[in-house]
């Protein structure tokens, strides 16, 4: 079984969070200042900046990183290779990510429609439900594998202890 996606060919306009495997055409609007940051996964310190860029359909953030930064200039056209979205506090970024390739894109990009900002909106964070096969640690295990009564009865994720609270 393959795991390898298909590479989406997008524009600005069509950016979602959580998009993978992106192929996008944009050009540079602006770059804005360098700043450090400490990473979480190597706890070394790196150069940021975040730069507008556009297409003709809309404009989005893109965070760029460490050499990146010295290689993208405002007014050039890039093409990324296997970029992928996010969301940073709540707003939509494009990001080029360790394995995205950003080349000099052969076909300039002249306009750019800087009314749809797709990283203006704010996005609620979508929460994915963790998988519960029941059973095994602490919380008793059972049916709901929740681990005791929030409301104070008795329980332990059996059957009949679950919570019964409607979601939407």
């Amino acid at each position: 079984m393959s795991y390898e996606r298909e590479p989406i060919e997008a524009v600005v306009a069509d950016l979602k969070p959580r998009m993978k495997n992106i192929t996008i055409t944009f050009k540079v609007v602006e770059k804005g200042e360098t700043r450090e940051v400490t990473s979480r996964r190597d706890n070394e310190t790196h150069r940021v900046a975040d730069a507008v860029v556009g297409d003709s359909t809309g404009v989005v953030t893109v965070p760029l990183w460490d050499d990146t930064i010295d290689r993208v200039e405002p007014g050039s056209t890039y093409l990324l290779k296997n970029g992928y979205t996010g969301l940073y506090q709540g707003f939509l970024r494009l990001n080029i990510g360790r394995y995205g390739e950003l080349e000099d894109s052969e076909e300039p990009i002249e306009e750019i429609n800087q009314e749809v900002d797709m990283s203006a909106e704010e996005h609620e964070r979508e929460y994915r439900p963790r998988r519960s096969y029941g059973g095994g640690g602490y919380s008793g295990g059972g049916y709901g594998g929740r681990g005791g009564s929030r409301r104070g009865g008795s329980g332990g994720g059996r059957y009949g202890s679950r919570d019964r609270r409607r979601r939407y």
